[in-house]
This record gives C-alpha cells, structure tokens and sequence, in this order.
C-alpha cells in the first residue's frame, strides 16, 4: 500500500503533534508488517501554496470559531481557513478521501465542528476524531479508520 497521505493545519501545534505521533505510529506498524502504510504529511499554513492534488490525501483540521456557534446562529471561521482555500483549489477536494476533526470536547456541539462542515462541503466522510492533542490510543484508532478508508477507496477503483 502506497503511504497515506495528511494534508493538515496546526493553529497552536496540538494538530502538528498528533500528526507526528501518529507518523511515528505508522512508521512502527509499517516496521513490524511491511504491508501496513507509513503516512507522508505536509502542514498547509499558506494560501500562497495552493498546489494541484493528484493522489488521494487525507486532511485534519481543529475547529477554531469566532462568531456564531456553528448550529444554529451561524459560523465563523477563524485561522483554518487557508486549508479549506486549499482543498477547494482547482480539482483538490475529488482527491479528499477522508477527514480527521480534533478540538475540545468541552465545546459539546463545536466539538470537531470543522471538519464536519469539511466533510460535507467537499463531499468526503469524516473518519475520526481526537480531543486537543490525542493520546496514543487515538492514534491506533485513527491510523486504522485511514487504513479502513484507503483499502475502501482502492475497492472502488
């Protein structure tokens, strides 16, 4: 299996640092079963880089809101912008197979907010979830939902 890619944004590094802990996952599973993926990353921090996709990727995002709360007044974005910009570039969003959410489960509804309203806007499934910067057991948890989704995606071809 080709590695599983992660385009991502990290606001306040909790987003970065799951991604590394979750590539250091991979990278042991890929170490002790060679068929099991590494995942290549590429943190997207600049709407000045929008590059055409042409392989399948994954994208996380935390939620960040400033105004509304995102169920019934509306919502604001705030500072994850730039990747929503880039996965909408150009034909990007037909190579999204799936999204990752993280943010704060004190938020209730907000939780993962983001990377629902990703999910639908650009028409993939949301896979997973992880609380601020995830504990190892999310990383199995996700690592195997992307597995999961690349070995659904494959099928389909």
């Amino acid at each position: 299996m080709q590695p599983l890619r992660i385009l991502f944004i990290s606001i306040e590094g909790n987003t970065r640092n799951f991604v590394e802990h979750l590539t250091d996952y991979a990278q042991a599973q890929h170490d002790a079963d060679s068929a099991q993926p590494t995942i290549e990353a590429t943190e997207i921090s600049d709407a000045s880089d929008l590059t055409p996709e042409t392989t399948p990727y994954f994208c996380f995002v935390p939620t960040y809101l400033n105004g509304g709360n995102g169920i019934d007044n509306g919502v604001k974005e705030l500072m994850t912008n730039v990747l929503g910009e880039y996965i909408a570039f150009g034909n990007n969003a037909q190579h999204l197979v799936g999204v990752v959410g993280s943010g704060n489960r004190n938020f209730n509804e907000q939780y993962c907010l983001t990377a629902k309203r990703y999910a639908k806007q650009f028409d993939a499934p949301f896979i997973a979830n992880y609380e601020l910067r995830g504990v190892p057991a999310d990383e199995k948890r996700v690592y195997q939902a992307m597995v999961a989704r690349m070995k659904e995606v494959s099928n389909d071809d």
